[in-house]
């Protein structure tokens, strides 16, 4: 009898010891480019998976280091977006990292002319960020038109998951213990119940735990290759039609979205009140109507009839 009471104690002190932080969500950094009408998967290598270790996980931590994600977007012109691409794709596996995806479709311009667009993501180490960015932005003859890097600092949830890891970990081995010690069937069976849903939470810590250490080890670049002719003007004697039509068609544009407005307030606003004003206006006036129809219909055969009765 006391035995199964310390068991069932022993059991509840060590499942709220481990399950006292709250489940931590891992976000996503990554947002790759939509695929195109032809879609190539440029060669890659395979991602390394890196050996967990929470040991030197928790020094790295302890000793002050910063688990840091950095990622970076860019929007680069480029003469030949299928030769960029594949260059890119080799600086990554130069430099130790490996290609997310890759994506070549062809893109039309007002013309009519079909040209080549391509868009890539490559993960590469952190530390070669920036020369990674140069590298991509000597693909082009000029600037950038839209380049973002972004970082996170993730020390203090990678910290917790190691918080949350430990306690999980000690709350096994001393369900391992109790089961060792157990007697009973009914009992064994319970620490295996508990053992199990704890084996659970802590490969989803330990998961997550890599996540954080890969995504830290390894930025995220995702690229744009937007063709030249793309955004070259046409240009005749000084002038550029192309200006002209997109300024004709966003007139255009702010004109029907103007027409559309005034439609729906007509629709939704107008036309219900108008109807709740007139449709008994016009009950009444054709009331009316009617009633004076009638007298003047009755009023020439009662002056008959009464000048046939003075004539008897």
């Amino acid at each position: 009898m006391y035995k199964k009471i310390f068991l069932t104690l022993a059991l509840s002190t060590i499942l709220i010891a481990a399950c006292q932080s709250a489940a931590t969500t891992v976000p996503q950094f990554e947002a790759g480019f939509a695929d195109g009408d032809f879609a190539v998967e440029a060669p890659a290598a395979e991602p390394r998976a890196l050996p967990f270790d929470s040991t030197v996980a928790i020094e790295n931590v302890e000793t002050g280091e910063r688990i840091v994600i950095m990622n970076a977007r860019m929007e680069i012109v480029v003469n030949a977006p299928d030769q960029s691409l594949e260059r890119i794709s080799r600086m990554a596996d130069q430099m130790g990292g490996f290609v997310v995806n890759a994506n070549l479709y062809k893109t039309q311009l007002a013309d009519g002319q079909e040209v080549p667009r391509a868009s890539i993501t490559i993960r590469v180490p952190a530390e070669r960020l920036e020369e990674a960015i140069t590298i991509i932005e000597s693909e082009s003859e000029q600037l950038p038109l839209n380049k973002s890097i972004q970082s996170q600092d993730v020390t203090s949830d990678y910290t917790d998951l190691q918080s949350r890891l430990k306690n999980l970990e000690a709350a096994e081995s001393q369900l391992m213990e109790i089961m060792d010690s157990a007697n009973k069937t009914e009992d064994v069976l319970n620490v295996f119940d508990q053992l199990t849903r704890v084996r659970e939470q802590i490969e989803v810590i330990k998961g997550q735990i890599q996540y954080f250490e890969e995504s830290a080890r390894l930025s995220a670049i995702s690229v744009e290759l937007i063709p030249n002719e793309v955004v070259q003007p046409i240009s005749i004697g000084g002038w550029q039609p192309v200006g002209v039509v997109k300024n004709a068609i966003q007139a255009l544009i702010n004109a029907l979205q103007g027409l559309v407005d005034v439609l729906i307030m007509l629709v939704l606003f107008v036309l219900p009140i108008l109807a709740v004003i007139f449709i008994p206006l016009y009950f009444i006036i054709r009331a009316v109507i009617r009633r004076r129809r009638r007298s003047k219909e009755t009023a020439p055969n009662q002056a008959l009839e009464e000048s046939n009765q003075e004539e008897e």
